[in-house]
């Protein structure tokens, strides 16, 4: 396999990542209430950032004499379909989106970072997969801390 075509597999990678991740998104938005604005918006944020992305790693892939992948990881659609399932049977619906949101970043996290740990990638290439990257690690603390801040309120809920 030549080098290009080894980073091409690694930006396709990436690109089947980011659908996933946008595909979460839409389906943790829709999962939510209207009155949570706030994860509404976080929500839309992190597919928008994944969108940008998209943008980027495809016209490397191009550039590369490669073509985009499409459509998402089986993985990702498993995971969507548990969001489903779950949140038939939760009772915290808010917690429940976040749980299956941090399932996601887990999984995006990890394919950045063996994006990341790659040999392979051009100077340009690298710096593009690790300014993401940052911005994933970002995504994925800040579902970490709503997840943590979420659970605390379960354990101290308002009283009348």
């Amino acid at each position: 396999m030549s080098q290009n075509a080894e980073v091409i597999e690694v930006l396709n990678d990436l690109i089947l990542i980011n659908n996933d991740r946008i595909a979460g998104y839409e389906k943790a938005y829709d999962e939510t209430k209207e009155i949570e604005n706030d994860l509404r918006a976080l929500f839309r944020s992190f597919a928008d950032d994944s969108r940008s992305f998209l943008t980027d790693l495809k016209a490397q892939v191009t550039q590369l004499g490669g073509e985009p992948a499409t459509g998402t990881m089986l993985s990702g659609k498993l995971y969507r379909a548990w969001m489903d399932v779950r949140a038939v049977f939760t009772t915290d619906n808010r917690l429940a989106v976040l749980d299956n949101a941090m399932a996601g970043e887990d999984a995006a996290r990890k394919a950045y970072d063996e994006a990341a740990r790659s040999e392979i990638l051009p100077a340009d290439v690298r710096q593009l997969v690790l300014a993401q990257h940052t911005k994933i690690g970002a995504a994925h603390d800040m579902i970490k801390r709503e997840q943590e801040r979420q659970q605390d309120v379960a354990k101290y809920p308002l009283t009348t």
